[in-house]
């Protein structure tokens, strides 16, 4: 595995871009949570009664971000049918006059000008930005994971805004990770810049054991200038015969800046069941109308 190294300035532009738009890729099969998925979409698992993929979206929002675009795949068109309006319910609600869930339900159906594009196979994170092309156009834009969850105020996505409000290029966003687990992640090669924000110089995807430059893993938040697009079409697929995201990003290295940013917040990995369970449990804990029971629960179990 060769690791492309690059010395690269960043300078801040002088024109400056609101991100407007984000890409999530939810086209997986969801394997780990199977036999759920079988007909349930990963993305709507439940961390206590909201939808993963809810969670990153009001994230997008919070960061002012205006339209979504949602990468799924044939039969989870469930995706899509939980963000438009159900006529049957919201008659139901308006009936019994639950005006809670009304309003819970209008926010579900009016957080962001949503779409969709239907990728035919998983051939990869970058094979899936490629998707949106179209969609994204010639402005720089956001792409967060529906699989990391992460918990703060601000969002991470809205922090990151503001790094890029400020340096005007590409971001991706890391994490410190132990060095046992490292080789589950892509991990960027990067000199300090200034407090939480770091020159890339190269990025390699699920290192060996023991060949990471860094320990600073790559989380599933980025913004992205538009000529990805370029580097990703001319990425050459993997072993997999998936393009890889990271792939294109060392090409578009050779041309423009880069820069890692450690978001302030606790992640949660919702893309396994042990992941998804503890989000719940300690989101939970931070809501006043669940933090008691779930409190007592807890205590319960020990």
């Amino acid at each position: 595995m060769s690791i492309i190294s690059l010395n690269v300035r960043i300078t801040s532009m002088n024109k400056h871009t609101q991100i407007r738009k984000a890409i999530i890729p939810a086209a997986g099969l969801g394997t780990r949570f199977l036999p759920a998925t079988k007909s349930v979409p990963k993305e709507l698992l439940p961390i206590y009664d909201k939808p993963m993929i809810q969670f990153i979206i009001e994230e997008a929002v919070e960061a002012g971000i205006e339209d979504i675009i949602i990468i799924t795949a044939k039969g989870k068109e469930s995706i899509a049918t939980y963000f438009h309006k159900n006529d049957i319910l919201y008659s139901h609600l308006e009936n019994t006059n639950d005006q809670n869930m009304l309003q819970i339900i209008d926010h579900v159906t009016s957080l962001a000008n949503v779409s969709f594009v239907f990728q035919d196979k998983p051939l990869g994170l970058g094979h899936a930005v490629l998707m949106a092309e179209e969609s994204i156009g010639s402005e720089s834009f956001a792409v967060l994971l529906p699989d990391d969850i992460i918990a703060n105020s601000p969002g991470a996505l809205k922090q990151m805004v503001s790094v890029y409000n400020e340096y005007q290029c590409g971001i991706v966003a890391v994490e410190p990770i132990p060095s046992e687990n490292i080789h589950n992640y892509g991990v960027v090669a990067a000199s300090p810049l200034n407090p939480r924000v770091h020159t890339i110089q190269s990025l390699v995807e699920k290192p060996s054991r023991g060949t990471a430059p860094s320990n600073l893993c790559i989380v599933g938040r980025y913004i992205l200038p538009p000529t990805i697009f370029q580097y990703l079409h001319e990425t050459a697929p993997g072993s997999k015969k998936e393009i890889q995201l990271t792939d294109g990003l060392n090409l578009l290295l050779g041309m423009e800046s880069l820069i890692a940013f450690e978001f302030e917040g606790s992640r949660y990995d919702g893309g396994s069941p042990l992941g998804l369970l503890k989000a719940t449990l300690e989101l939970g804990l931070t809501r006043p109308d669940t933090k008691s029971d779930i409190k007592q629960l807890l205590d319960s179990f020990l």
